[in-house]
Parts: structure tokens; C-alpha cells; sequence
């Protein structure tokens, strides 16, 4: 995938322009103008480019994660707090017990809060 390095650019932009008196958005303006100026192309000198071009970089990103909604795994994070869910818990609200472990869940659980398994 091809992808603006903005922090390259900005950094090369700010080190060789100097912005004390400027606005943010003023400056954000001379640094879209920057990056929009025609350069020669570094790979063909007879060639010329926006200088934008320069900054442009081939990455190689890992695939997202698919959280899968029929599987629950517990990572503890939540029960180590000893609570789960909503912190408007009702105690008089219906519960259930977990059919592989017997831990006390609530009565619409889809997932164990405990073991994980299915309800």
C-alpha cells in the first residue's frame, strides 16, 4: 500500500523554513504549497514532479485482526477488577449458571465470563 510519510515531510519543511510569526493555519497553508511545488525527479533529473511525490513509501501492513463474535475468550482484565459489563449492575436481574463450569452469569449471557464456553 502507498502512504504519505506527513512526519518526513513536515520534518524536513519545518527544519528549512522558519515560521515564528506564523499562524497555525497560515501554516499549514505554506506547507500544502510546499509539498504542491514542482521538483526535479530524483530518480530522472529530466523529469519534474510534485514535490509531494517524494514522500510517498511502499508499505507492508500486517492484516487486521478479526474479532470473531462466536468465540469468547476470557483475558482477565476484566474479572481481576471483579466487574464485568455494565457498572449499573441489578442484582435482582435474572442470572444462570454456566453449563461447563457453574459460575453464576447473567440470564442474556451469550459467554461464559469465567471459562468462555457458548451458552
Amino acid at each position: 500500500m502507498k502512504v504519505f510519510n506527513s512526519k518526513e515531510a513536515a520534518e524536513q519543511y519545518m527544519s528549512s523554513h522558519t515560521l515564528t510569526f506564523s499562524t497555525p493555519d497560515l501554516t499549514l497553508k505554506r506547507f500544502a504549497f510546499w509539498l504542491g511545488d514542482i521538483v526535479p525527479d530524483p530518480n530522472n533529473k529530466e523529469e519534474t514532479m510534485p514535490r509531494l511525490m517524494n514522500y510517498i513509501e511502499e508499505k507492508d501492513f500486517a492484516p487486521a485482526q478479526v474479532i470473531d463474535d462466536e468465540k469468547y475468550e476470557p483475558s482477565g482484565a476484566l474479572l481481576s477488577g471483579k466487574l464485568y459489563g455494565s457498572a449499573n449492575t441489578n442484582p435482582d436481574a435474572e442470572t444462570k449458571f454456566c453449563s461447563e463450569c457453574g459460575k453464576k452469569i447473567s440470564a442474556s449471557a451469550r459467554f461464559c465470563t469465567e471459562c468462555g464456553v457458548d451458552q
